[in-house]
């Protein structure tokens, strides 16, 4: 899955236009003889999904992220062809659309505005809205003033002073309380990746890589192989730490300078691997066999794996792009 959003290709559709009509005779109709077939209506609206590849190669991601008016890759399977059809963005809390249709024949292009969204497709004021992925539009990094954004504490990435940024996010999740809990994949949600500072105020910031819940919902799905699968599934995932602001992860102890944290593609998480109803460095060994299995397959999604089991164990994963391994 790409980086962002933007970096899909554009839309593809799929399907074909199947046509239906049925006989209506009513006993005065009977009486006169036969009567023309009426054509049954047809929604204005063709069915519309969402394609496999639209969630990840987990299948399991449940969002994608775009800067503001760039262009979005949303694969969909129409059951008509796309002509005279629109589409439109609506705010995910309010269900309101955010602008005039706008041609689904070509680009789709995200909002202007910071937050959540669903896409709807249109067609003469008829709305029909595509299954559950979010579509969450950031807030530039270039909307940060100083050490803060909109109020909240960032800090700064290495080399912003000196008017650069290295390896700084294009921008972040400005998260409302009423967001907190939206599902971002299958078993993760924003909360998870909120940075565990000491601010409490909303809006909240966040960084979070769409391709770091590709991976992590993999390594959950090769987990559940190593063990032979399970009708109770992975259980309950604890992400130690997902997001960190540059501010907090100075004051993290033994928190690396460049930590992948900051830029919002790792997570720490514990999860019971093996089954066994606890958590236990046992089940380290559960990710990291999965973890090097999902990378081996998907070397796109090659990052980092840090081992911890001294007190309480957890894995570090990240998608960096490059392997390194190391033991806390």
């Amino acid at each position: 899955m790409a980086r962002q959003g933007a970096r899909l290709g554009p839309a593809l559709f799929f399907g074909a236009l199947a046509l239906a009509s049925v006989t209506v005779l009513s006993r005065a109709d009977a009486a006169l003889g036969p009567v023309a077939p009426e054509p049954v209506a047809r929604p204005l609206v063709p069915d519309v999904s969402l394609a496999g590849t639209a969630r990840g190669i987990s299948r399991a991601v449940h969002m994608l992220t775009a800067l503001p008016g760039r262009a979005v890759g949303v694969p969909l399977e129409l059951t008509g062809p796309p002509e005279g059809l629109s589409y439109q963005w609506v705010e995910l809390v309010s269900m309101v659309s955010t602008a005039p249709p706008q041609s689904l024949v070509g680009q789709i292009i995200a909002p202007e505005e910071p937050g959540f969204y669903r896409l709807a497709v249109v067609r003469d004021g008829e709305q029909r809205l595509v299954d559950s992925l979010t579509l969450g539009v950031l807030k530039p990094i270039t909307e940060k003033r100083g050490a803060s954004i909109n109020g909240y504490r960032i800090g700064f990435y290495r080399g912003e002073r000196r008017g650069g940024a290295v390896g700084a996010p294009e921008g972040f999740l400005e998260v409302r309380e009423e967001y907190a809990d939206l599902q971002v994949s299958e078993h993760l949600s924003l909360s998870d990746f909120l940075a565990h500072d000491s601010q409490t105020t909303w809006p909240r910031y966040v960084a979070v890589d769409p391709r770091l819940l590709d991976k992590l919902e993999l390594v959950f799905g090769e987990i559940l192989d190593l063990r032979g699968g399970s009708a109770e599934g992975i259980g309950e995932v604890d992400v130690h730490s997902g997001f960190r602001t540059p501010l907090h992860n100075r004051r993290t102890v033994r928190a690396a300078t460049d930590s992948r944290h900051q830029y919002g593609d790792a997570a720490d998480i514990a999860v019971d691997a093996n089954g066994d109803g606890r958590i236990s460095p046992a089940d380290v060994s559960f990710i990291v066999r999965a973890v090097e299995a999902v990378e081996r397959r998907y070397p796109e999604l090659m990052g980092g794996l840090g081992i911890y089991r001294a007190g309480s164990a957890y894995a570090h994963i990240d998608v960096r792009g490059r392997s390194v391994r190391w033991r806390g």
